[in-house]
């Protein structure tokens, strides 16, 4: 069997120093898997030096491959700039759908009766992101304007692999757009999840529109759900939903492409939060989700050897913060490379008992 390559691609301040934390975690001597990392410097600095060349390089690499983990980056303010690798990685790759769960974290109170998990599945393309702006006239008369698309396939990605996810984890279907004020655009996504709908009959449906989606989050506590959402309105769901359950570095963020059959052809996965200049060079952060991320790699690569390391790998993580063994933005006193090292402490022991039981 061809060993699986990574492409690694590297970030900047603390996005980087996280990256390399969670791959101490994916080191072949820890989890027994093996697999191949090839890197590309994606620092602000180097993507302004060859003039976003080295992303193009890196999308081609992962899409050969089919697997990336990606640190977090620098997008500057100004324009003219490089901008946001984001969008040339999704474009490259074909990627529309974004995947991002919040989950319970032991001995974390989640808000309200955020307890079940809450996947949010969100477009990755179109929508309000890279939208043409302008504006006209002048004074209290002066008007701004966008213009916005999605696409039919898009929609039916996003809708499609919702109730697959769902159908995977016992989940109901939740929420949707705002159809009702927007029939024709919004409506759209609508139409998809209703026909996911009814070629998925086994999965629980509750369509809700956006504005009742994020009051009834709050009043939810029992069964999991998955959200399918547009780009915008997904954006600002994960980022709460993360937080209710106590971090947005608690979990990771996944970017997949598909094949006409909806297989995950490519998958980028990366923590969902920014740089966190304030707290570079500190060893404070928090890499929980960078090291999910990894895990979830290793779930995608879907050998038994993997599907055990993924396994082992959010276990650890967990259980690390069950006993207290926490960043500052979990109430604990552990630093960036302690927690890491508790974590492989646990999953070396895993994977060194988990045989024994077999």
């Amino acid at each position: 069997m061809t060993t699986p390559t990574i492409v690694v691609l590297e970030g900047d301040q603390t996005g980087q120093e996280l990256l390399e934390e969670g791959l101490r975690v994916l080191d072949p001597s820890v989890t027994g898997v093996k697999v191949a990392f090839t890197r590309f410097d994606l620092s602000l600095e180097n993507r302004r030096k060859t003039k976003n060349a080295i992303v193009h390089e890196a999308a081609v690499a992962m899409k050969k491959s089919g697997y990336g983990l990606k640190a977090a980056t620098i997008t500057p303010e100004k324009a003219g700039d490089v901008g946001s690798p984001n969008a040339i990685l999704r474009e490259a790759i074909n990627g529309t759908v974004i995947v991002r769960t919040g989950r319970r974290i032991p001995g974390v109170r989640p808000v309200g009766g955020a307890y079940a998990p809450i996947s949010v599945i969100r477009m990755a393309v179109d929508d309000a992101y890279g939208a043409k702006e302008w504006r006209e006239g002048e004074g209290d008369a002066e008007i701004a304007y966008r213009t916005e698309k999605i696409t039919r396939g898009t929609c039916r990605a996003v809708a499609e692999y919702a109730f697959m996810h769902a159908r995977r984890s016992k989940a109901k279907v939740f929420g949707g757009p705002k159809y009702t004020v927007s029939p024709i655009y919004e409506g759209m996504l609508k139409e998809e999840m209703d026909a996911a709908a009814s070629r998925y009959a086994d999965v629980r449906y509750e369509p809700q529109l956006i504005d009742a989606t994020y009051a009834l989050l709050l009043t939810q506590s029992g069964d999991p759900m998955v959200i399918p959402a547009l780009n915008r309105d997904g954006d600002c769901l994960s980022d709460l939903v993360l937080q209710m359950f106590g971090t947005i570095a608690g979990a990771e963020s996944l970017l997949l492409s598909f094949n006409k059959e909806f297989k995950v052809q490519t998958i980028m996965a990366e923590a969902p939060h920014g740089t966190a200049p304030t707290l570079e060079g500190k060893n404070l952060a928090n890499p929980m989700a960078m090291i999910l991320a990894g895990a979830a790699l290793l779930d995608y690569i879907n050998t038994p050897e993997s599907d055990m390391a993924a396994r082992a790998i959010g276990e650890s993580t967990l259980e690390a913060v069950y006993d207290g063994i926490r960043t500052a933005d979990l109430g604990g006193h552990s630093t960036t490379s302690d927690f890491t090292n508790e974590v492989i402490r646990r999953i070396k022991s895993k994977m060194e008992v988990w045989p024994s039981l077999a």
